[in-house]
């Protein structure tokens, strides 16, 4: 079902990204998933690089934002199968912003909005929205999903 709602929004499930350091994508913990943050790649790049009201457009960074959540769910696809998520729980999302960017909560719009088309009211969750100095490999967003699964 996931997959198909998935099918009908034109997305496909990327890849999982490589992490860039010692860590793992995701974990299971009981009937909970937890993913390590998560950068906006598309094919082994970043899809944009630099700070969020300087460097980056707003509405780039909420597009890295809706990529950095379509690679979380590829890392708990990986881990126990896209089909067995039955909430999104909690969104953590961390913005590198140029000093007075204040716009953190709307670049995070972008996965949360995602969650939300592909499962509903399944995928209405808890969310932080953190504006950051830097973020790894000059990545403007970074964004990690909790989410319960079936046991």
């Amino acid at each position: 079902m996931i997959r198909e709602r998935l099918a009908e929004l034109g997305l496909e499930l990327p890849p999982v990204v490589p992490p860039v350091a010692s860590y793992v994508p995701a974990v299971r913990s009981g009937d909970h998933v937890f993913t390590s943050g998560q950068l906006p790649m598309v094919d082994g790049a970043l899809h944009a690089t630099g700070k969020v009201g300087a460097d980056v457009d707003p509405d780039v960074a909420t597009e890295a934002a809706r990529l950095c959540a379509l690679n979380a769910l590829a890392a708990i696809d990986a881990l126990v199968g896209i089909e067995s998520i039955t909430r999104v729980v909690k969104v953590v999302g961390f913005v590198a912003s140029a000093p007075g960017f204040t716009g953190q909560p709307g670049v995070i719009n972008g996965a949360s909005h995602l969650l939300g088309d592909v499962f509903g009211d399944a995928g209405v969750h808890a969310r932080s929205a953190v504006g950051v100095a830097e973020l790894p490999l000059g990545a403007p967003v970074e964004v990690e999903l909790i989410v319960e699964v079936r046991t």
